[in-house]
């Protein structure tokens, strides 16, 4: 093709490709406004788009969550499993289908003779009630912080959430039936002496998986430790003056990952975090803007290494870190 002849095919493709892709016009309407036949439209288009005029990208959802993920990876270090969502649901919707999620990864993720550590929350119970039927022999199930508080035994509530995960994992339990919250450390200290609250410990540290959820900001009325009578008003007020953002198994820490220098930590019942940080695979799921600092304070800590997280939430941790 002669050049003249090039450029002039390359103004007639430029123009088809303006109105068909920019303008909607139709072939038919393109063809009399070119003064052309429709098939030549057609050839017009092709060659449009095969020397370079026009670029067609398809820009697929999945594709941009898989792009979120590979970030979040990059960044935290962890394995990031990004659940989408919608602005229509509410933040109950979007905790059922992270919990959803999250469900189908740990029963893929149990193997014969795994000792599991499972830390209570809402977001835990939410997990329970969708894990769908994985029998693997000799599994255990281990309670990683205590319950009771100053209104209630804790039994029930613990009970029933390990009772989800042991039913569905087939599972023998091992309960902590302790407060979470001790009023005087050198209470704890005495008891975690006793040998069948040791037995417990032991098997905590010795956990090839650990479960868990993320207490929100302190004083978050969503945040089960902050509203379900672990934690008086004195105690809030100490976690705040601390710069508090959440806990991972009534473990409290800072934005920076950061757990001492925290005074109720020494009346905690949950795990100290080189206790959870021996567990080979720590699954964390977490939903919710409220989530954000926490789940920025528990990266910095190092205690995850794959986190079940709505798309939301999981940009607005990597844009505050921007």
């Amino acid at each position: 093709m002669a050049p003249e002849q090039k450029r002039v095919k390359m103004r007639e493709a430029l123009a088809a490709a303006h109105l068909y892709y920019r303008q909607d016009f139709t072939m038919e309407a393109i063809a009399t406004e070119l003064g052309v036949s429709r098939s030549s439209v057609s050839r017009l288009l092709r060659y449009a788009r095969e020397s370079g005029l026009v670029e067609i990208r398809i820009h697929s959802p999945q594709e941009a969550r898989s792009r979120v993920e590979q970030r979040f990876t990059d960044r935290f270090g962890v394995t990031a499993h990004i659940v989408p969502g919608s602005s229509r649901l509410s933040e109950a919707e979007q905790l059922d289908r992270t919990a959803q999620a999250a469900a189908h990864l740990i029963a893929a993720s149990v193997k014969p003779r795994s000792i599991i550590g499972v830390a209570w929350g809402s977001t835990m119970s939410a997990v329970a009630q969708r894990l769908s039927s994985s029998e693997k022999h000799g599994v255990q199930l281990v309670q990683m912080n205590g319950a009771a508080n100053g209104y209630s035994t804790g039994v029930q509530y613990s009970t029933e959430l390990l009772g989800g995960f042991a039913e569905k994992l087939s599972a023998e339990v091992f309960q902590l039936p302790v407060p979470a919250i001790f009023d005087d450390p050198t209470t704890r200290e005495a008891l975690w002496r006793e040998r069948s609250v040791a037995r417990v410990l032991d098997m905590q540290a010795a956990a090839n998986m650990f479960v868990f959820g993320l207490g929100s900001r302190i004083g978050d009325p969503r945040s089960h430790i902050s509203s379900g009578g672990d934690l008086g008003a004195d105690d809030l007020t100490e976690l705040a003056g601390h710069s508090v953002v959440g806990d991972c198994a009534s473990r409290f820490y800072r934005l920076d990952g950061s757990t001492t220098g925290i005074p109720i930590n020494d009346r905690s019942s949950g795990p100290p975090f080189e206790i959870v940080r021996r567990a080979p695979q720590r699954i964390c799921v977490v939903s919710g803007a409220t989530k954000r600092d926490s789940l920025r304070g528990a990266l910095a800590a190092g205690i995850i290494t794959d986190v079940v997280v709505d798309e939301a939430l999981a940009r607005l941790v990597l844009a505050a870190g921007e």
